[in-house]
């Protein structure tokens, strides 16, 4: 047989498929394992980093090479997307300039499994020298990294869940930990949705949690009429404004009706022209509020039959929103 020549491996009775369950269910039970411990064991420490983060009058640099970077570059985009001022900083690169980003006010969470990695030294040693607060979270408490970090998160000794040592538990605690991180300061500056979505504007989530003012018409844009203007002079705004309705407000600016295309419809054969606003305008319209969700907006819509609602605030006209509004904002 030519040294080129691949052997058949033999068959066995294994089906390859339940091996493969029992691997994943062995790596997550590992995984489950280290969270396990991990949560039971956060204390003191916990605490210190994250007073330490809320207190920071500038930002968090997050560093980590390999896949504690990788890792760190999670951790800093979760963190500056729920309102902590956070970015990440390759140790490489901080090692040839990028240490310069780094700035009084700040802080550095550094990531490593061993707390040996060399390429942390540079970055580990600017801090030292002027005097950055810095967090290492790692899983050798007894490493250069602990030694010289201000605080320690420790993570528990679970090992990896492979046979040759590749990050796989380690870096599931160290994900986790960091979304910990993040929700402990989120839920203590009092971090809202309305928060979240301005930072999220275009996102799913960001959309569905625009408001009726964030997309409705306002101003000069609101077709409004008088209830005792001629009909011929309010068909003129319904013209003009291009909504197919039309405000009517009282002299307290109070909306007390509307007129839309349905009551032209309905008034045409009893000389509609001749007739004031308020005799052809439909009372108690419905309306909604400025502030609730555009989704809930699209609801109300759907609910009442309608295509255009006006938004009032304290009786008063702000706003007009078409069904054509929310959905081009994406709210679905």
């Amino acid at each position: 047989m030519s040294a080129l020549t691949h052997a058949t491996p033999a068959k066995t009775d294994t089906d390859p498929s339940q091996s493969d369950l029992g691997v994943a269910r062995r790596v997550l039970a590992q995984a489950g394992t280290g969270l396990v411990m991990m949560a039971s064991e956060l204390g003191e420490e916990f605490i210190q980093c994250v007073s330490l983060i809320a207190g920071l009058e500038g930002r968090l640099i997050v560093s980590g090479m390999g896949k504690s970077g990788h890792i760190g570059q999670k951790i800093a985009a979760t963190l500056a997307s729920t309102g902590t001022p956070a970015f990440f900083v390759h140790p490489a690169e901080a090692s040839h300039g990028d240490l310069g980003m780094i700035s009084d006010g700040d802080a550095v969470l550094a990531l490593s499994n061993s707390g040996e990695t060399l390429e942390l030294s540079d970055l580990v040693s600017y801090t030292r020298r002027f005097g950055i607060p810095l967090i290492g979270m790692t899983g050798k408490c007894q490493s250069a990294l602990a030694e010289q970090s201000d605080i320690v998160l420790a993570l528990p000794e679970v090992g990896e869940a492979g046979p040759h040592g590749a990050p796989t538990t380690s870096t599931t605690l160290m994900i986790t930990l960091g979304d910990a991180i993040a929700v402990a300061l989120l839920e203590r500056r009092g971090f809202t949705a309305d928060d979240y979505r301005v930072f999220h504007p275009g996102g799913k989530l960001g959309k569905g949690l625009l408001k009726v003012a964030d997309i409705m018409h306002t101003d000069s844009e609101i077709p409004l009429a008088r209830p005792d203007a001629p009909m011929s002079e309010t068909i003129l705004t319904m013209t003009e404004k291009t909504f197919g309705t039309a405000g009517v407000v009282d002299d307290a600016g109070q909306l007390i009706g509307i007129v839309t295309d349905g009551d032209l419809r309905r008034h045409m054969a009893e000389k509609m022209i001749g007739m004031t606003t308020s005799e052809v305008m439909t009372t108690a319209p419905k309306t909604i509020g400025p502030s609730i969700l555009a989704a809930e907006a699209l609801r109300l819509m759907n609910e009442w039959k309608v295509t255009c609602l006006f938004a009032v605030d304290a009786g008063k006209p702000v706003g007009i929103l078409r069904m054509h509004d929310i959905l081009r904002a994406g709210v679905v």
